[in-house]
């Protein structure tokens, strides 16, 4: 009775375990639905606080169509796995958005009307040499008023800024309005009269880009107050700026504005006046600087130096004999001083800048400086009195010598500013207080902010010539319309630029992830310590050889023999040694590339036993103290 007791017990109680499991994964697929763990290293699957915000924000429903050609990239493991992490990534925005994005995933077959849908909204194919159908790994998004923003092809390189792209893209479809941009210039780059020829020019290439994206307003050089639909002001030449003007730029940052500064130690494309400048000299440029608001909120420039970089320098024509010389004043910034960390920087070509200067950081300032533009190693700093006339680049030769240090061009400013006015707006005239009272100024209904209401996010540039055409792009008349084609990317950098400012702090807050790719670091170090051992050995074969040579025609040049005459018992030595000794090289350079494959194989095996071992270890662990605990009992 006692033996079949237990059994029914044993029975009944295996049922009940059977029922509570059934029960307890109901119970977790109901209670636990959603939840996730993020164990990635660099937390790749983990939406940042900025994307958040902005889906929260989100006020209607917006449609996301993710094209991804599956069939056609079947036999392309590296393209389909990163579709793949595109494609949780857009899930994860859907499912943070919470009923507000509406993701749909589709093959767009070849000849379908889902690759005409594709082709209608300008996602871009990409051809294949190994299939004769195009690739797409696009995004397209519609808002409910027949908006559409896309993403034309997920590049893998651009990885580092997926979520970005994608945050982008929704924040785009949720604003209906375009961005204001607020232009405070001093040069002519909206055009107008040269009063040096008294004729009328055109608005620089780079004006007309940012009026087509933008809704350009510009706001003169002297005002006392910034309209609060400006989203980012971009501050071009500031010469001789009033009080009154600081004082609301100032402000507009405080209240959370977002800047994009133009200053240069001696802008040429913004000459003297005629009547300013001697006879026999051409037209210099004039310099421009925001020393008040700089040195309030904690950078430095200096207008006097100009950054000279030998590396980097163009070439220019000189005006004694129209020879080609290189103008250490002209720089061709290429992908290596550019910051491949951040969005504006990371994808742009050269970047070419005219007697450019520098930025740096006040010590124990209050913000941070993330550098840009940087020239190279190979960079000195030079007296702007220098660029005022040179007929002959070459005469910055002389004498130049590089520091070895990166001079920052162009720089983001992050941080918590204190006003440059801490006491309050600066004291106006009659003139000025009558004009606000005619104008009904809201400057005068602002309440004083000593400092940021939020950390400020401004980039500052030193050179304002990069903005003209001639460095950056060719203006050709085609049947009576001027066609711009670009040459250097500066105006993707200003576009760049103001596209990133004039997304909400969100937007901005949103920066580069890491790669969700993870090399066999380990395996490339050994790699790399016996390929160098391997090119120790090589070099060292090289060397004897030519040694060798040299002393085979020492010793034909020592014959005094002519003739077919064989050849001496020396010269045979000789000869018999190099070839035994560069069968003894060789035979070590296989013996390091086998030491090579032999380490790799080696760590391979190890992971591979431990892989293979370690669970059973742990279950025989677990057995073992089990049986122990049982017989202790």
């Amino acid at each position: 009775m006692k033996r079949k007791f237990q059994r029914r017990w044993n029975a009944s109680s295996l049922a009940v375990l059977v029922l509570g499991f059934i029960a307890a994964v109901i119970v977790s697929d109901r209670v636990f639905q959603g939840w996730r763990i993020d164990l990635t290293e660099n937390r790749l699957y983990t939406l940042s606080k900025g994307t958040e915000r902005i889906l929260d924000g989100l006020e209607e429903p917006l449609h996301l169509y993710f094209y991804f050609s599956d069939q056609v990239t079947r036999n392309i493991p590296a393209l389909r796995d990163y579709a793949g992490r595109v494609q949780e990534v857009l899930e994860e925005f859907e499912d943070a958005a919470k009923g507000n994005l509406i993701l749909e995933i589709i093959d767009p077959l070849p000849f379908s009307e889902d690759e005409d849908r594709a082709v209608q909204f300008g996602l871009q194919s990409v051809p294949l040499a190994s299939s004769p159908d195009p690739v797409y790994m696009g995004l397209a998004g519609k808002n409910s008023a027949d908006g559409v923003e896309i993403i034309g092809f997920f590049q893998p390189d651009k990885e580092a800024f997926l979520e970005y792209d994608i945050a982008k893209l929704v924040a785009t479809l949720a604003t209906v309005d375009k961005p204001v941009i607020g232009l405070v210039s001093d040069a002519r780059i909206a055009g107008g009269l040269d009063p040096r020829t008294q004729q009328i020019v055109d608005p620089w290439v780079i004006y007309k880009q940012v009026e087509q994206l933008f809704e350009l307003r510009n706001l003169g050089t002297d005002f006392v107050d910034i309209p609060n639909d400006v989203s980012v002001l971009w501050v071009v030449q500031p010469k001789n700026t009033g009080a009154a003007t600081l004082y609301a730029i100032d402000q507009f940052v405080m209240r959370g504005g977002t800047a994009l500064i133009f200053v240069d130690p001696i802008a040429e494309s913004d000459p003297l006046p005629p009547e300013l400048v001697p006879t026999q000299l051409p037209a210099m440029g004039q310099y421009s600087d925001l020393p008040v608001l700089f040195k309030a909120w904690g950078i430095e420039f200096s207008s006097n130096d100009v950054v000279a970089d030998a590396r980097l320098a163009l070439q220019a024509y000189s005006d004694a004999d129209q020879r080609a010389v290189r103008h250490f004043g002209y720089l061709g910034i290429t992908s290596d001083e550019l910051n491949s960390d951040d969005v504006l920087t990371a994808n742009l070509g050269t970047i070419n800048v005219g007697t450019a200067g520098y930025f740096k950081v006040i010590e124990n300032g209050p913000v941070t400086i993330e550098p840009l533009i940087t020239s190279s190693t190979s960079a000195a700093l030079l007296p702007s009195t220098a660029f005022i006339y040179l007929p002959d680049p070459s005469t910055l030769h002389a004498g130049f010598e590089p520091t070895g240090q990166r001079y920052t061009l162009a720089a983001r400013i992050n941080g918590d500013l204190p006003s440059a006015f801490p006491s309050g707006p600066p004291e106006r005239n009659a003139d000025a207080q009558e004009a606000e009272s005619n104008n009904e100024s809201t400057a005068m209904l602002r309440p004083h902010l000593a400092t940021s209401v939020s950390p400020a996010n401004l980039i500052v540039v030193g050179d304002v010539d990069m903005l003209t055409n001639q460095m950056w792009v060719r203006v050709r008349d085609f049947f009576g319309q001027n066609i711009a084609s670009s040459f250097a990317s500066n105006g993707a950098f200003v576009i760049n630029a103001l596209d990133n400012l004039s997304g909400n702090s969100d937007l901005i807050a949103v920066r580069s992830r890491a790669n969700y790719s993870r090399p066999f670091t380990r395996v490339d170090k050994l790699r790399v310590a016996a390929e160098a051992r391997f090119r120790l050995a090589e070099e060292r074969l090289q060397n004897e050889l030519a040694e060798t040579e040299r002393n085979l025609l020492e010793l034909e040049s020592a014959r005094e023999d002519t003739g077919d005459v064989l050849w001496t018992d020396e010269q045979h030595d000789e000869i018999e040694r190099f070839v035994n000794q560069r069968m003894s090289l060789r035979q070590e350079l296989r013996a390091v590339q086998r030491n090579l494959d032999k380490n790799i194989n080696q760590l391979g095996s190890l992971l591979r036993n431990l892989n293979i071992a370690i669970m059973p270890f742990f279950l025989t662990v677990l057995v073992l103290v089990s049986i122990w605990r049982r017989r202790w009992r």
